[in-house]
């Protein structure tokens, strides 16, 4: 008898361990068809062959990029955004990584040899444009990475419309969310919904969620997982028939269509005047070869000081507006990744010298100017500190004052030069000089050039020039007439020569340039704060949409509601901080300072209707018109999207088109005007007394 049970139960337990093996068997084989198992089975298969394979080339070419020294500070840039979208999917983060590096470099190749090719007679143009070619990889690649967020935004769409289908067959949010990622085919998406599976299923999914908000990479999925937690923790409700969670998820949906349809507006807005505002440095060689092979003329101008000036100018307004076409350009929705924690500013401010100098600058603590200046950081929503704020200034004013001193220097040794260089003859309207009359006027120009080095540095006069050609060899066998001929272009060349070096005055103009680059952070700062304004509207059109989610949802409170709304805040960060950090010493007192401490119209009304809600009155009760009208404020929100669209447009058209206009009114049409009515004055002159 013992015997039998002993069989039965060695015949249960094989039974039970059969059935666990099978269950084991479809659980892996379903995790088997999940998307990391089968990129990297195609990963070996691709390794496997022996053509060509992208993944595997990619893979390499991190590897290489990794160990140049130049692309590894891109390379690491671009990663530590690209990364929060993967979460910690390292094939493919190194794989995009490297995609978007080799695009960079397919671009910026040809760019960097087009640019030596044109601007390969003007050693300072072609300096200063490839140090220029920096910041265009910064934005050409800061723009693939922007069609990756983008991507994610289109994936997250098409994920919400299959997880609804899932979500009617289990009636379970995280059944759903979990069967909906194994289906999905974006690895993206997939990889994020796989992590808020798991955070809803964990010991202490609050705690998982507060870590994830800070690493979402876009505010619509920091809504999914908390909208999906609060379902999975309070239950469902259903609201004239239908599923709150659905509806929560379409009204996500809908907000995700809007943002879609602005960025895709800003970029078709956007799309080329970056070029636009770059080009005109390249035309600015091809414009002055032009200019002085149809008008000789006007070659003392583009080959001498005033051209070079110009130029400057031409490049200094191209850095500029191409720095606002950005900022003006960027939406904010984008999530990026800085080093806050040791950057350069950071680095130099360790060094005790520098610190001491720094510290020199930057106002005390709680004095007016300290406060003004920590209210201008929060309004333009700048992760910089306070020192490194200084160190930004500091460093621009030494580099503005040093390279002003060196651009003057730089003035004065062309035109030296061109005295030097240019062949002696009178402006030429008709054209170019044959090739024996430029022959003839460089003999001449190297005979002054004899006379010009002997009374180099001297207070000569024209008796003295006269003195000194007659004692030379050039002018041994000269009649005197052409002495006399000679003499004062001589002169008027020695006067030119002994007057260009670095004056006074032009090292003040260097303090005051350098001025400027000290206030330039400031002016930055108080531009982001203006394009920061034009999206208020738009930030509290979501703060509705955040409560219209919130608000029918059972145990959901005034403080709730805040904390959503912290957690999603641009603009209005501080204020919704400080009133949640007041709210337990009085929550209507809290928001009665918070209204205070805000102007805007539209987000005081919802402030109103908070304190509503804390004396009792249901939330849903307190905030019945955003139900009431829902299809009007979404028309209300595209509506704003629009003006926001067409103002950002405007402000970027006339920046971005600034240098084209400069290059051509201030290198092209002007010059050519004044100095051929100047020539045409000088010839009719010369008609006059002739006749």
């Amino acid at each position: 008898m013992e015997q039998s049970n002993i069989l039965l139960i060695f015949i249960g337990i094989v039974a039970a361990a059969f059935v666990a093996i099978v269950i084991a068997f479809f659980i892996i084989k379903k995790k088997s068809q999940n998307s990391d198992v089968a990129r990297i089975e195609k990963l070996r298969k691709a390794s496997d062959k022996q053509g060509f394979s992208k993944e595997v080339f990619y893979q390499k070419l991190y590897i290489r990029f990794l160990k140049t020294p130049f692309l590894k500070r891109y390379l690491l840039k671009i990663r530590r955004r690209l990364e929060i979208n993967n979460l910690d999917d390292e094939y493919l983060t190194r794989f995009q990584s490297a995609k978007i590096i080799f695009n960079s470099l397919l671009v910026i190749i040809p760019l960097t040899l087009v640019v030596i090719i044109i601007t390969r007679h003007n050693l300072l143009l072609m300096g200063i444009i490839l140090i220029f070619e920096l910041f265009i990889i910064d934005s050409f690649s800061d723009s693939m990475v922007d069609k990756i967020d983008n991507n994610l935004l289109l994936q997250q769409i098409d994920f919400f419309a299959a997880m609804r289908h899932t979500y009617h067959e289990t009636n379970m949010v995280g059944e759903a969310i979990y069967a909906t990622a194994q289906d999905c085919d974006a690895v993206e998406i997939s990889r994020q919904a796989e992590k808020i599976y798991d955070i809803l299923n964990s010991q202490d999914p609050e705690m998982g969620l507060e870590k994830y908000y800070d690493v979402a990479p876009n505010n619509y999925l920091k809504e999914f997982a908390g909208i999906s937690y609060l379902t999975q923790e309070f239950g469902d409700r259903r609201i004239d028939g239908a599923s709150l969670y659905l509806n929560n998820l379409e009204n996500i949906t809908q907000e995700m269509q809007i943002e879609i349809l602005k960025r895709d507006k800003l970029n078709y807005t956007f799309q080329s005047l970056s070029v636009i505002s770059i080009c005109p440095m390249l035309l600015l060689e091809p414009l002055k070869n032009w200019a002085i092979g149809n008008f000789s003329f006007t070659k003392p101008f583009y080959e001498g000081k005033a051209g070079l000036i110009v130029q400057v100018v031409v490049m200094i307004a191209t850095f500029i507006c191409y720095t606002l076409v950005r900022k003006v350009k960027d939406n904010g929705s984008v999530k990026r990744v800085q080093d806050e924690q040791n950057p350069w500013q950071e680095k130099l401010y360790k060094i005790p010298v520098v610190k001491k100098f720094v510290d020199l600058f930057i106002p005390k603590e709680k004095t007016k100017d300290y406060r003004k200046l920590r209210k201008l950081l929060k309004d333009a929503g700048s992760k910089l500190k306070m020192h490194w704020l200084y160190v930004n200034r500091l460093v621009l004013t030494v580099v503005v004052f040093l390279v002003s001193l060196l651009l003057f220097f730089v003035f004065h040794k062309i035109e030296a030069n061109y005295v030097y260089t240019q062949p002696t003859t009178d402006y030429d309207l008709i054209g170019e000089m044959s090739a024996n009359q430029e022959k003839k006027a460089m003999e001449t120009t190297e005979k002054h050039n004899a006379i010009i080095r002997k009374l180099k540095g001297q207070k000569a006069d024209l008796a003295d020039v006269i003195k000194a050609m007659q004692k030379s060899k050039e002018y041994k066998d000269a009649s005197q007439d052409e002495i006399d001929t000679n003499a004062p272009k001589i002169l008027s060349k020695l006067q030119i020569i002994n007057s260009e070096y670095i004056k006074w005055f032009e090292v003040l103009m260097s303090m005051m340039f350098a001025l400027i680059g000290y206030a330039g952070p400031i002016l930055m700062l108080k531009f982001q704060i203006m394009i920061r304004q034009m999206a208020m509207e738009d930030e509290v059109m979501q703060y509705q949409t955040i409560i219209m989610m919130l608000m029918r949802i059972e145990r959901v409170d005034v403080e709730m509601i805040l904390e959503w709304l912290d957690r999603y805040a641009d603009i209005f960060k501080d204020q919704i901080s400080k009133c949640l950090n007041n709210y337990e010493a009085g929550a209507w007192e809290a928001l009665e300072v918070m209204k205070d401490e805000v102007t805007y119209l539209p987000f005081i009304r919802i402030i109103e209707s908070l304190q509503t809600a804390v004396e009792k009155v249901p939330i849903i009760e307190a905030f019945d018109e955003l139900n009431a009208d829902r299809d009007y404020y979404r028309d209300k929100r595209k509506e704003s999207n629009e003006r926001l669209i067409s103002k950002r447009g405007m402000i970027g058209k006339t920046i971005g088109f600034a240098p084209m206009v400069i290059v051509f009114v201030g290198y092209l049409i002007v010059p050519l005007v004044l100095i051929g009515m100047k020539s045409m004055t000088s010839s009719f002159d010369s008609m006059g007394k002739m006749t």
